[in-house]
């Protein structure tokens, strides 16, 4: 009984000193208590530290430092737990019984936490550096962090899988192989992007500008993005323009007009004599002189002129332009011209505005000389 009992003791004492990789159970049970108190240390960390420093960012007046303190702080608590593995594993003795792997680890962990700080800090300091926007467009500062985003990730992976001896270079030969027979079958896609590329550079237009384009489309551009760009029609409908289409295109930007122009051309009567015709161009010429939303010469042309003998009427040519480009404001202006001109040529002018109309003139012949009338012989 007493040597089955020294048996189950031996065996218990060498699963006890083995344990998993040659690490006796004692050692790795401390190595998890040492990891347990990193993850203590890491809320406590959170709680104190990033609180006192969350308290500071609040007392500032801008709002980017806070962003940024908020894109960090994952990363930053994550520090105690790459400690705590290593100090863990380092007491457990894997960093014996099996050194490079757990080198590897603790080297992909750090390269890891590294440039996943460096990621999220690159959006909040887009928003911060707005200085950006004065040299380069809001939208090419945008696509200028969103590749950086995407660098940071490619650097990331790479050092990571050269940590596992994974050759970035024949890896990255390999997928240009594979990359120039897709470049085939996806040239629309290269060919848009170098479109939005061209937009920008170009700056034809921005989010929130009134386009159009002939036989295209016609609204207010929403986003650019790499592939196309998202145009809402004034019905809301939301329509995707390749980018390769609007580099090429004419587009008219109604949202960089200067002014607005109004150009008609108004019909009198032909009886109207030329005293009328001098009363109603005087009258529109002082009214356009004096009013405080019309834009006035040298910065703009403007013509009030009777300008042509129509079928039906005299016509007068109104050219002027209004110093408002908002549509609505515009509408406005345009309507009350149109209800001074309606009381000027009926009221003041004594006249009245012409319609298409045809005159047929039958002069009657008394003097005898009408062709007869062919009358056909009879059978």
């Amino acid at each position: 009984m007493n040597e089955t009992a020294l048996q189950l003791w031996q065996q218990t004492h060498e699963v006890w000193r083995d344990g998993l990789w040659g690490v006796d159970i004692g050692r790795m049970i401390s190595a998890v208590a040492i990891l347990f108190g990193f993850m203590l240390l890491r809320g406590l960390f959170s709680r104190y530290v990033l609180g006192k420093l969350h308290k500071i960012t609040d007392k500032t007046k801008n709002e980017y430092d806070d962003k940024i303190v908020d894109a960090l702080i994952p990363p930053v608590r994550f520090i105690p737990v790459v400690m705590g593995i290593f100090f863990a594993a380092h007491y457990a003795g894997l960093h014996e019984s099996a050194p490079d792997m757990f080198s590897r680890i603790i080297r992909s962990l750090i390269a890891f936490n590294i440039f996943w700080g460096l990621h999220r800090i690159i959006m909040p300091l887009s928003h911060a550096l707005r200085r950006l926007n004065e040299i380069l467009t809001p939208t090419m500062v945008q696509w200028m962090f969103k590749f950086l985003s995407v660098l940071t990730i490619f650097l990331g992976t790479a050092i990571i899988l050269e940590i596992w001896g994974i050759r970035v270079g024949p890896l990255l030969a390999g997928l240009g192989i594979l990359g120039a027979a897709v470049a085939f079958g996806a040239q629309d896609l290269f060919k848009n992007l170098l479109g939005g590329i061209t937009i920008l550079a170009e700056q034809k237009f921005h989010p929130g500008d009134w386009i159009k384009v002939d036989g295209v489309v016609e609204g207010t551009v929403d986003a650019i993005g790499f592939r196309s760009t998202q145009v809402r029609r004034f019905d809301k409908a939301p329509v995707q323009v390749p980018n390769s289409t609007l580099s090429d295109a004419a587009i008219t930007n109604f949202s960089r007009m200067t002014n607005r122009r109004i150009y008609w051309k108004i019909g009198v009567v032909y009886g109207t004599t030329v005293d009328q015709l001098k009363i109603i161009r005087d009258g529109i010429t002082e009214y356009l002189q004096k009013n405080d939303e019309i834009e006035q010469p040298p910065k703009v042309a403007q013509f009030v002129r009777v300008d042509a003998f129509n079928d039906s009427s005299i016509d007068f040519m109104i050219y002027t332009f209004t110093k408002t480009t908002d549509w609505g404001e515009w509408l406005r202006v345009k309507e009350e011209f149109a209800f001074f001109i309606k009381d000027l040529v009926e009221q003041k002018a004594g006249t009245s505005f012409a319609f298409p109309s045809t005159s047929v003139y039958i002069e009657s012949m008394l003097n005898g000389d009408a062709p007869e009338a062919f009358v056909p012989p009879s059978a």
